[in-house]
């Protein structure tokens, strides 16, 4: 068969038919090869700079995060947000690019020390004291999928966008008219007579027996226990991986010395300074005080003089005004009075009243703190690598109770209702951050029973530390309706105050008809056995004692004479407009400065983004909606 097949290839159809064949091949291959040369894989094209996929994917994946996040982990972004995310991803990459080739033919730069200043001034990297804190920092960028060199770009770039932006909306002003207008309207303020119907003061008729129970078999959501679900859970945190964190001595003395600074307190001095401009005075003055004069006389002495006396409680040596005095003052031994030191401030007579000597704790004494700043650390290093390590176990269908005992987790086991409340009434001991309880809780009441747990990162805690559970649900126990003798009084006093509620809400809708048809209402509510008062003056903005806040935005509605009915959280309010006060810019400049300042800012952020919106125009982007629309559909 072969010989024949060989015998075959020999013919000149043979040949034909494998050179047409051939030729298709190589006109295909040079075809795919000459479309590609002119095919645009990148995203959008603003001028000469491409965004490329990744760039996209990047920003996309951190939007959509910040939506789940939004979201609160109770819903998945759907199909329409994931198309929105990732337009909107795609649109500030866009505007961002011509922005900073705007930036660039302005010649704009940004200083490194500026770059400094802003990452270290930013709240989001502090830690309780107020201090930058690299820990923060380094938790802030694992959240937003970032690295600390594209996060610095991105903030100069930013830093330089700024500084343009604020150029362009620097003279932003509103005219007066605006801003008279509006201090009008957010200032008016509005005065009504009302007539209040408390709850309390209603007095129907006590329930019999079977209007009780009917309500109680009416009402079962008031009376039922909460659905509950038994749960199994595994926490993963610094916390709970610290305790398997080895510290060695030499590690110690290492984070010693890189904080030892942290641990010296430098001295102090508590100072009495008079300072004058009169350098006779300033003998005077010493004098007195060194033959006897107490405190309280010197200040007399120096207000009588036109001087201006001060005390300085536990001062540092860089924090007293001027250098000269600085130098003195730690140069003169407690409870002395010093000679007069003159600076460019004038002449500063001082008294030194505590010194505070220099003090730096020992290794020892800070062990404790300094092992619990290691472990801290290197928690926060391991935590990733052990959520990858439970990750990976739970994937390969390992359950709670067989994952391995040396990752650092901590299980919980029990049975609790949505808020964490066991059927005890006591909170369910989940360990971690308030952070981590409310997600894990809520991640317990979105599972179904059975459901295959899987890992999840946790919301930040306030200390920016990471943490991570996984939870199933075993069982999920439904509400129940209470018996009725366990309930029985809160049942009946459920009732009263639904008929306390009724009552009332009859009467206040009998005055609101009265006035409606013409009557006065101090009239109606004679007539009903109820008296009507003057309430305290409303404004859109305050809150005023013995205004029911309710009634406010219902005033602000009304004409004069016009009438409302309101509900409140102790019973129904009947109230009339009497009266409208308009406010007098004249009378409140600070109020109108405010104002203006708010309509100042308002106007700044419509020029900034008239500005982006033009630059963005001029540079006539080009953007793929394709690969833009590829994003949303490649996570569905």
């Amino acid at each position: 068969m072969l010989s024949t097949f060989r015998t075959y290839l020999n013919t000149w159809p043979a040949r034909v038919f494998f050179l047409l064949l051939t030729s298709s091949f190589v006109l295909w291959g040079v075809t795919d090869v000459v479309r590609n040369v002119n095919h645009d894989n990148s995203v959008a094209t603003v001028a000469s700079r491409k965004i490329e996929m990744p760039e996209l994917q990047e920003e996309y994946r951190r939007e959509l995060a910040q939506v789940a996040r939004m979201l609160g982990g109770k819903e998945e972004p759907n199909a329409e947000m994931r198309r929105a995310v990732a337009e909107q991803a795609a649109e500030r990459l866009v505007t961002q690019a011509a922005l900073a080739q705007r930036v660039r033919a302005l010649g704009v730069v940004v200083p490194d020390e500026a770059l400094r200043t802003a990452v270290a001034d930013n709240p989001a990297f502090r830690d309780a004291s107020g201090q930058f804190n690299r820990y923060a920092l380094q938790a802030w960028l694992r959240n937003n999928n970032l690295s600390e060199p594209g996060f610095l770009d991105m903030l100069r770039n930013d830093l330089a966008q700024r500084e343009v932006l604020g150029t362009v909306s620097a003279g932003a002003t509103p005219p007066d008219t605006l801003v008279r207008q509006v201090f009008k309207a957010q200032q008016e303020e509005r005065v009504a007579e009302a007539v209040e119907l408390p709850f309390a003061a209603a007095a129907p008729p006590a329930p019999t027996d079977a209007q009780v129970r009917r309500w109680w078999q009416n009402h079962p959501e008031s009376f039922s226990t909460p659905e509950y679900r038994r749960i199994k859970a595994v926490v993963l945190s610094p916390e709970t991986i610290a305790k398997d964190v080895p510290v060695s001595n030499e590690e110690l003395h290492t984070a010693y010395e890189q904080h030892e600074s942290e641990f010296s307190m430098p001295e102090r001095r508590s100072v009495q300074v008079v300072l004058t401009q009169d350098s006779a005075e300033a003998d005077k003055l010493t004098n007195d005080w060194v033959a006897g004069a107490d405190w309280a006389q010197i200040q007399q002495a120096a207000q009588q003089a036109g001087a201006a006396p001060v005390e300085l409680p536990d001062t540092l040596h860089d924090e007293f005004p001027a250098p000269e005095l600085a130098d003195a003052v730690f140069a003169t031994p407690e409870g002395t009075v010093g000679s007069p030191v003159h600076s460019s401030l004038g002449w500063h007579v001082f008294r030194v009243t505590k010194v505070t000597p220099a003090a730096t704790k020992s290794f020892e004494q800070v062990r404790d703190e300094l092992r619990a700043r290691v472990v801290q650390d290197k928690a926060a290093d391991l935590i990733y690598d052990r959520a990858n390590m439970v990750e990976d176990q739970l994937a390969g269908g390992t359950g709670l109770d067989n994952l391995s005992p040396d990752l650092g987790l901590a299980a919980v086991t029990g049975t609790l209702d949505e808020h964490g409340n066991t059927p005890a009434g006591e909170t369910a001991p989940i360990p971690g951050s308030p952070e981590l309880r409310t997600a894990l809780i809520q991640a317990a009441f979105q599972a179904k029973k059975d459901d295959p747990p899987h890992l999840t990162e946790a919301p930040s805690a306030a200390n920016g530390a990471q943490s991570f559970f996984a939870v199933s649900v075993e069982d999920v126990i439904a509400p129940a309706l209470k018996p009725f003798e366990q309930v029985a009084d809160a049942v009946r006093a459920d009732w009263m105050q639904d008929a306390m509620r009724h009552e009332q809400e009859q009467v206040a809708a009998k005055l609101l008809t009265a006035v409606k048809g013409g009557q006065n209402l101090a009239d109606a509510a004679t007539a009903a056995g109820l008296t009507a008062r003057r309430l305290p003056v409303a404004g859109r903005q305050k809150v005023t004692e013995g205004m029911p806040a309710q009634l406010v935005p219902a005033l602000f509605s009304l004409k004069p004479g016009e009438a409302t009915m309101v509900e409140t959280g102790t019973g129904f309010v009947v109230a009339v407009l009497a009266e409208i006060q308009e406010a007098d810019p004249k009378a409140d400049p600070v109020g109108y400065g405010q104002v203006r300042d708010a309509l100042a800012r308002s106007m700044s952020a419509d020029m900034q983004n008239v500005f982006a919106s033009a630059v963005r125009d001029r540079a006539q982007p080009r953007v793929n909606r394709t690969q833009v629309d590829s994003i949303a559909q490649g996570s569905d």
